[in-house]
């Protein structure tokens, strides 16, 4: 009987000792959790700051600070849309090489016919430039049947 009501004492204790340590950890991640939430605000307002929504509290400042991110932004966007653009451009003029290839050899195959040689716009030679105009293009829109001039 003795040995049964130790047993029990024992395992009381140690309930209890586990129920202890639960709340410790739950206490911990309620801290954490308050932490995140305001981190979350954070990171939420400044977003809405570099999208331009709630700028009338802001200081000069902050509002140079904030202008000079958008600027790095724009900045880092451009980079990388000229680095796509150029190699977009560089593969482009690689299947242009192996076409140009394809073709004369098909031309050699059926009869001997020499490739007539591409002819280069001064435009296309031109590298991509990011402050050069966009060319220009005539387009014509005609809504219903083309009626011809003979």
């Amino acid at each position: 009987m003795q040995d049964t009501i130790e047993r029990y004492r024992r395992h009381n204790r140690s309930a209890q000792t586990v129920n202890r340590s639960d709340e410790q950890n739950m206490q911990h991640l309620k801290q954490e959790t308050a932490n995140l939430m305001k981190k979350i605000e954070l990171l939420e307002a400044s977003k809405r700051k570099l999208l331009g929504e709630g700028l009338g509290s802001c200081s000069l400042e902050e509002l140079q600070q904030i202008e000079q991110q958008l600027e790095r932004s724009v900045s880092s966007v451009r980079a990388r849309k000229n680095q796509v653009y150029k190699e977009q451009i560089d593969q482009l003029k690689e299947k242009e090489r192996a076409l140009y290839a394809e073709n004369a050899r098909l031309c050699e195959q059926y009869g001997g016919i020499q490739p007539q040689p591409a002819t280069k716009d001064p435009k296309e030679i031109q590298p991509y430039a990011e402050s050069s105009p966009s060319s220009e293009v005539e387009t014509e829109l005609f809504i219903g049947l083309l009626r011809s001039s003979y």
